[in-house]
């Protein structure tokens, strides 16, 4: 089976769908045909399968498997691709009862999964997933709060592990210096330190692939009107940065509560900003000029729908 150019369009945006919908949302093919509008030229967006329920981040090995965490199922799955787009995938659920095992990256043939306060690794997880393998513990120490719990992970340049840990509340400042950052993570260990500070809640991360530097989405705070603050897409500069939160919000929006005497120039502001409450999902690594114009449109499809978008192939 040639899955190669099918993996090179699925890692332009491996990880665009995903989301349960709450009652009354468009059913799929009315949620599909909107997100089509404005979608790059040259992509198109379609349903891989409906048979992974409450997926969340993915991850693509390099055989053509896609494995999805799940947030509220608890289960982990494999969709095995075919040999055409329109060729129904098999898809494998290899692990039950696991808490919010949203992330997921592959590293040097093993699966990590980041599930609240555990970190998981399936070793050798492409010819180990159909027999319904047990984990090894990477570490079990995260913070177990399930306000902003869930988890997105990344493997950076230097082999390790980049883990949010959101903040557990609207608005906080938390005695436990991991909430409201982003952790580095020796996968061997489970050691960390924090890598980035003042980040509420990260659920999307990339490593720029020229300058390596980490590029990542921040969710702002509730509670102060429909259109403020705004989201953010940040890029660290120096390890230890800190991003503002819970002091200010955006480039320069001072908290009510906790930004009276903060000083703004002392946080790194965000590369550029987003509608309030969009709640990005994912930044995938491109090489376009314009971030704006390359942003990935997200999906939110009836419960249990993974949709794509994927440059269109050449046939000739």
């Amino acid at each position: 089976m040639n899955v190669r150019p099918r993996i090179r369009a699925l890692l332009w945006l491996a990880g665009l769908a995903v989301a349960p919908a709450a009652g009354g949302e468009p059913a799929a093919g009315e949620e599909l045909a909107a997100a089509q509008e404005g979608l790059a030229p040259g992509f198109a967006l379609s349903v891989v399968t409906d048979a992974v329920p409450n997926a969340r981040q993915m991850a693509l090995s390099n055989n053509g498997v896609l494995y999805v965490g799940s947030r509220r199922a608890g289960k982990l799955y494999a969709v095995v691709l075919g040999e055409t787009w329109d060729e129904e995938p098999e898809v494998v659920t290899f692990a039950h009862g696991l808490t919010m095992p949203s992330g997921l990256a592959l590293h040097e043939g093993d699966l990590y999964v980041a599930a609240l306060n555990r970190v998981l690794r399936y070793v050798d997880i492409d010819r180990a997933f159909r027999a319904q393998p047990t984990p090894d513990v990477v570490t079990d120490t995260l913070p177990n709060r399930r306000h902003h719990g869930w988890k997105y992970l990344s493997v950076g340049p230097d082999g390790f592990l980049y883990v949010p840990v959101g903040a557990p509340c609207n608005i906080c400042l938390s005695e436990d210096p991991r909430f409201a950052s982003i952790l580095r993570m020796d996968s061997r260990t489970g050691a960390t330190t924090v890598y980035a500070k003042g980040v509420r809640n990260s659920v999307g991360m990339a490593w720029h692939p020229d300058t390596g530097q980490l590029w990542f989405t921040d969710n702002g705070r509730d509670m102060l009107g429909d259109d403020v603050p705004p989201e953010e897409v940040n890029v660290m500069a120096t390890a230890g940065s800190h991003f503002g939160y819970p002091h200010i919000h955006g480039a320069a929006i001072a908290d009510p509560r906790f930004g009276a005497d903060a000083d703004a120039a002392a946080f790194v502001a965000p590369a550029f900003e987003m509608q309030a409450h969009a709640a990005a999902w994912e930044s995938p690594s491109t090489r376009a000029t314009s971030s704006r114009a390359s942003t990935p449109r997200r999906c939110s499809s009836p419960n249990t729908a993974l949709g794509i978008a994927r440059p269109r192939l050449a046939t000739a």
